[in-house]
């Protein structure tokens, strides 16, 4: 059995910050203006508007299967999972997505070449446990990496906890919950290189 990594979707394999212009555009047939690059959630990035009513169950329409198959990958994202796969490592996606997408994103990791062939949609829940602790304590990983460090919480002992920090400006990422994070990176890529300086090797 090769060792587990789990590894968060958005913002962290794949830019969902820029697929939301996309949707964006497809709901109301205008591509927003970019805001701030450095903001760390998609409203912040660009230049929308709250939604509520109608406008936001037709933007919501256009989250559909098609929109989670087509997310772009992030970065050097793809190469990270390449070293951690060459190094002996099996990846899995552990997400917060609706289960109803599970095999949508699963397809949009493949046919962008990810080596990652299992997908865990764990929803969202409204407490402060994490919504993927569960899956993570069924699944065992020697580690996880998310870019949203309330998800850190609660994943239980023997699980090393990386968190990415990405865009500063509105980001969750501080106060009291950094506890939970036993390392933080600016990306996938910084995570792999640093896990596998100080790991061994299981090829």
């Amino acid at each position: 059995m090769k060792p587990i990594i789990a590894l968060d979707a958005d913002g962290v394999l794949l830019d969902y910050n820029r697929a939301y212009a996309g949707a964006w555009e497809r709901a109301f047939g205008q591509r927003p203006a970019e805001a701030d690059p450095h903001a760390y959630w998609a409203m912040d990035r660009w230049a929308v508007q709250a939604l509520d009513g109608e406008r936001l169950q037709q933007f919501r329409a256009c989250m559909d299967d098609d929109f989670w198959r087509s997310i772009p990958a992030l970065g050097n994202a793809l190469q990270a999972c390449q070293d951690l796969q060459g190094a002996g490592y099996e990846l899995v996606c552990v997400t917060a997505l609706a289960a109803r997408f599970e095999q949508a994103r699963l397809g949009n990791l493949r046919d962008l070449g990810f080596p990652i062939d299992r997908v865990i949609a764990t929803g969202r829940t409204t407490g402060l446990r994490s919504p993927k602790a569960d899956a993570l304590q069924r699944l065992g990983p020697v580690a996880f990496v998310d870019d949203y460090l309330p998800y850190l919480r609660d994943i239980g002992p023997g699980i090393h906890a990386a968190l990415v920090c990405r865009g500063p400006n509105g980001t969750p990422n501080t106060g009291p919950d950094l506890v939970h994070a036993h390392s933080q990176h600016a990306d996938l890529m910084a995570f792999s290189q640093w896990w596998l300086q100080q790991a061994p090797s299981h090829s």
